[in-house]
Formats: C-alpha cells, structure tokens, sequence
C-alpha cells in the first residue's frame, strides 16, 4: 500500500453553530447547540458574485459511537469523506454536491435518527431544523428531488428510516450496512449485556438455593431494578471502555430508541428479563415495529416515491447484517420497489470506501435535469 496523494481541488469545509430549539431540554441533559460541518465542493465558489450554482445536498448520518465531524478526520492511507467526493467530482464519476456533516452524538453513545421521549427528538431536529438551516446558509437546490441522506450502521438504519417515514424531506438514500432483522443483530447480543450488566447487581451472588420467582421480582416487566442506573454512572466515570462495556451501552441506547416510556426507569423499558433471560415478548414487539424488514409493506408508498435506494453489506459482516439487508431487499422487491441491493467481501469495519458506489448513485438520483 502506497501514501495516498490529493487528486484535484480539495473543496471547503465550512462549520457552523447551530442553536437546536428541538434539543433544546432533552432527556439526557446533552448539548442543544451543536457544531455543523458543511463540505462545499469546488465548484461553489465559480460564479459566486452572480448568485451562482446551486447543488444537491447529502446529509451523512454516522454509525453508533460517531460524530459528523468524525467523517472529517485525516485517515492514513485512505480517502475522509470530504476528500473521497472531492475524488470523485474530480474522476468525473459525480457532479458536485454539498455534504452536511451532523452532530447527533448522545450520553448513550448515539441514536437511531429517529425521535424518542428517553433519548431525544433527533428526526425533528434533522428534518425540521437541519435541513431548512442548511439550505438558508447555502446554495442548495432546496426541494426533496435534490436532496438525500447515506450511512453507515446505525447511519444506514436512520437513512432506510427517514427514506421509510419522511419522504417529503429525501429523494434518495444509501443505507450501508444499517441494522435490520432485529432478531438476528440484536437478540444475539442481548445476552453478553445481561452478563455486564449483572456486575451491577444491588447485592453480590453467593452459592446456595435461589428462589428465582423472588430474584426476578420487577424484571419480567422490563423494568430496571437499579442494576442499569449503575452501570449508566459507572460508564459515565471511565476513562476507558471495554468492547462489553460499549456493546452494553449500545444496547440501551437501542431499547431507549425502540421502547421509550416516560413512567419507566432510566425513561425506557429492556426486552429481557435481567435474571433469567427470557426474551420479553410484549417489550420485544416495540423493537420490532421499528425493524425496517417490518416497515416495507406499511410505508411502501414513501419509498415508491423515492428516486434511489440504495443497501449494501458485507457478506462477513460480523453482527449478522447481511441477512437483514437481505429479507429487506427480497421485502421490497415483492412489493414492487425499485432499488439496488449489492454484497461485497468484507465485514461491517472500516467501509467506508463502500461510498465509492453509493455517492455516484445517489448523485445520478438527485442531480438537476
């Protein structure tokens, strides 16, 4: 492997500070001003006394753990965000479009892009601040037909989401990798955050009869009996986090998104008995009513009127989602909807460059006639 060398101009990136009315007091006591960074390609600033060009707008939704910003970060070896467009604009595989760069990292760890009493109303603030803030400060082509959003992860679930459930604000997505078949990716995980969460038990295990009915008091509701509360205030003391440590946070982040309730502990509900590990069916089906491979049918005339999807996923993807992007491929071919669906020879890490064929795509989908 070679250093990577610039190819073409580079582009600007702009960053701004965003005063969020819709975070504004939100559950998790997080920030409601926000940085946003905004990637203008070259060819902005031609003509720009004129009144100029205008351009489709891709708003990037990362994955779980991320910031917009991240996107932005040098990388050895390999093309950030910014500069993999400012590639392609060059190679002629795509015009040139604007990129905005959001900030919707929580105390959780992140969110699924979508609005939650426990975690925050983080689709209002995309759909409803964002992206009218966006086109006020730039020259964007200002209307759905031009507009789109890609991701990764939990990026890749917010942009099959939005394109599902707000189709009047996108014209295309590019879900990469997003988490679907919730059974698969997240049922399988739920017993290594039963173990860590376990460490916060209120009184320590010892050998001897157990009368299990009497230790599940509370938790085949799904309801927290302290044991969350303190490894939600342990995580926010550490320096440094274990790989169980951020599955187990993920996975709360998850059940806050997919199972909000406001009378609930910690404002949310779990889908498995914290003591026996029983799956909680009646928790359990809030997930899946967010699960995308459930949502086609109900939402099929939003994502007909879409004018590009596109899903990809690694076929060694590590946390079962290329299954999921499967039966959603299968799901939205049955009921008639266009889209294109690839698989390629990789896990879920470091795919970035999975945007060498989306970001065409999506421009092809969005440019002006």
């Amino acid at each position: 492997m070679t250093l990577k060398r610039p190819q073409g101009p580079a582009g600007t990136v702009v960053t701004l500070e965003h005063v969020s009315r819709v975070l504004a007091d939100n559950p998790l006591g997080d920030p409601h001003v926000r940085k946003l960074s905004v990637w203008l390609p070259p060819q902005y600033d031609q003509g720009q006394q004129t009144g100029g060009r205008r351009f489709p707008v891709l708003f990037d939704l990362v994955g779980f753990t991320g910031s917009g910003a991240a996107h932005l970060n040098w990388k050895p070896f390999e093309d950030n965000v910014a500069e993999q467009a400012a590639r392609l604009v060059y190679e002629r595989r795509m015009g040139p479009v604007i990129i905005a760069f959001p900030d919707c990292f929580t105390r959780l760890g992140g969110n699924q892009y979508i609005n939650s009493s426990a975690i925050g109303r983080y689709a209002d603030y995309l759909t409803r601040e964002l992206v009218p803030f966006v086109d006020r400060e730039f020259r964007t082509l200002a209307s759905r037909q031009h507009r789109g959003c890609f991701g990764k992860s939990s990026g890749g679930y917010g942009a099959i989401i939005h394109g599902m459930r707000y189709p009047q604000c996108w014209g295309a997505i590019a879900d990469h990798s997003g988490d679907c078949y919730f059974d698969f990716c997240y049922g399988a995980d739920w017993p290594n955050t039963l173990d860590e969460l376990a460490k916060y038990r209120a009184r320590p295990r010892h050998a001897g009869a157990v009368d299990v009915r009497k230790l599940e008091k509370g938790a085949a509701s799904g309801q927290d009996d302290g044991r969350v509360r303190r490894f939600l205030d342990a995580f926010d003391k550490r320096r440094k986090l274990s790989q169980a440590e951020v599955h187990c946070i993920m996975n709360l982040c998850m059940a806050a998104t997919y199972d909000p309730d406001p009378r609930a502990p910690n404002g949310f509900r779990l889908p498995f008995n914290l003591e026996t590990g029983e799956r909680i069916e009646a928790r359990w089906r809030r997930w899946l009513e967010h699960d995308p491979i459930n949502l086609v049918r109900t939402c099929r005339a939003s994502l007909k009127s879409l004018q590009g999807i596109f899903i990809d996923c690694g076929w060694r993807d590590q946390y079962r989602l290329h299954y999921g992007a499967r039966i959603l491929s299968k799901r939205l071919a049955e009921a008639g909807i266009a889209h294109r669906y690839e698989e390629f020879d990789d896990t879920h890490s470091n795919i970035d460059y999975r945007m060498d064929v989306s970001f065409p795509f999506l421009y092809r989908a969005l440019k002006p006639a």
